[in-house]
């Protein structure tokens, strides 16, 4: 059986395009989705299918669409001095190719384009093949032109499509992939002989089908998934469109989201069985959801590992934290960075904690603050208690030891340390350490007057 020759894939991104129409001082390919620039979308499927390159054409603002990319090291960026149309773009990038690879194009602003779809492109027998769509509206599109034998003729844009081409249904997506050294033969041949004065990559086609070269065309699963972005209401759309895919994964793996439409994930977002996600809640960087946790309604949640049967309140904000099994946060908690929860904890309304362990059990129920503390296991933290822990220039540690009781409206502060079951009354400032097993109060005395007549208004 003869050894199977393996052709190398290189992928042309064509990101050159400066997205006027965006109103906007960042680049078209570096505007957010779902959280990230758009171009990295496309460039993770892109590495999914194996290439030997990547090659980017760019145009104005190069450098800062480089400096966006600068830690991946596998990008070979190719500048567009000037923007004569795609397949002068196209024409720039080949000479970076090496003879006798298969070469697919790709567009910047078309950053959800599936997988599956450029797969079964790339497996096409044909020397030349294209992916098209059949969208709600072809307007706007190239129109595919077809023979009687349903053979790939051509592609006409649609400011120079007749009445007739202009009710074809089934249009290009400018998705491509062909043989560098075809390819290359091609675009020589290409002229700018059209209402744009521009070259176009399309008109390959026809050229190829005049040469008698076959061509292939893959219908792509799902038009919505080819759309591109070249204005705020087709990015938002594209927005929703990818919001739409990520709600879909996590209901696939067990997750109750009380309205998909309303879920917004701009990150990695791992579920566990029967997590329940309420409405308007927001998922950033790497967030880990364990077993039957509960998120409510506008919470938000950046890179944070939520336990199993934890309750996230609604409206609470949580970043850079890890959160234990069976805990409460919220509702309106902030959670900031380096806290560290164990199981069975409690950080209630309008609490927040930066920078703490809290051991199991303990609890802050409404209205305090804990900053660069310890706090043992069974801790109870009345109301209003705040850790002293900054002093105008450096930050200091407060340590609660297992089964103290901090009483409400107390300032602890740091450096300093509260022992195993101590108590502070309600009210105290305490400045010094409280030994295990003792009282401390730190409040004046009560006064009381008797007899004592309010002061009433003047008459005049």
């Amino acid at each position: 059986m003869p050894e199977q020759i393996t052709i190398p894939l290189h992928i042309i991104i064509l990101a050159a395009g400066e997205g006027t129409r965006m109103i906007s001082a960042l680049p078209k390919i570096l505007q957010p989705l779902g959280g990230r620039p758009m171009l990295s979308h496309l460039l993770e499927t892109a590495r999914n299918l194996g290439p030997a390159g990547i090659h980017i054409v760019i145009g104005s603002q190069s450098e800062e669409v480089i400096a966006a990319f600068a830690d991946e090291d596998d990008l070979n960026w190719i500048h567009q001095a000037e923007r004569l149309g795609t397949g002068h773009a196209v024409q720039q990038a080949l000479p970076t190719i090496p003879q006798n690879s298969q070469v697919l194009i790709l567009y910047g602003d078309h950053p959800l384009v599936p997988q599956q779809d450029l797969e079964s492109l790339i497996t096409s027998a044909a020397q030349l093949s294209l992916l098209t769509m059949v969208p709600e509206s072809p307007h706007g599109y190239g129109r595919i032109l077809r023979e009687a034998n349903d053979r790939v003729s051509g592609i006409v844009e649609q400011k120079d499509a007749s009445p007739e081409q202009l009710q074809i249904t089934e249009v290009n997506t400018g998705i491509l992939v062909a043989g560098s050294n075809l390819l290359t033969e091609l675009i020589l041949q290409v002229n700018n002989n059209n209402a744009q004065q521009e070259y176009y990559l399309t008109d390959i086609f026809g050229i190829a089908h005049k040469q008698d070269i076959e061509i292939d065309a893959v219908i792509a699963v799902d038009a919505a998934d080819l759309q591109g972005a070249n204005d705020r209401r087709q990015l938002a759309i594209l927005e929703r469109r990818y919001q739409y895919h990520q709600a879909n994964r996590l209901m696939d793996a067990g997750a109750l989201l009380i309205d998909p439409a309303r879920l917004d994930i701009r990150g990695n977002v791992a579920v566990g069985r029967d997590v329940c996600i309420d409405i308007n809640v927001v998922l950033e960087g790497t967030v880990v959801l364990g077993d039957s946790a509960h998120i409510g309604a506008g919470a938000i949640l950046k890179n944070v590992s939520i336990g199993p049967g934890t309750r996230i309140e609604a409206h609470s904000v949580m970043e850079d934290a890890v959160v234990g099994a069976n805990c409460n946060i919220g509702p309106f908690a902030r959670v900031r960075p380096g806290t560290v929860l164990a199981d069975e904890v409690k950080i209630g309304n309008f609490v927040e904690i930066k920078k703490s362990t809290v051991a199991k059990g303990s609890k802050a129920s409404h209205l305090s603050y804990i900053g660069d503390a310890e706090v043992g296991a069974g801790v109870n933290i009345g109301a209003g208690t705040i850790t002293c822990n900054y002093d105008g220039v450096n930050k200091h540690q407060t340590v609660i030891e297992d089964g103290a009781f901090i009483g409400s409206d107390t300032q602890l502060v740091a450096p300093v340390r509260v022992g195993k079951n101590a108590t502070v009354g309600a009210g105290s400032t305490i400045t010094r350490d409280v030994p295990p097993e003792s009282l401390a109060v730190s409040r004046s005395r009560q006064t009381t007057l008797k007899n004592w007549k309010r002061p009433v208004k003047n008459s005049d």
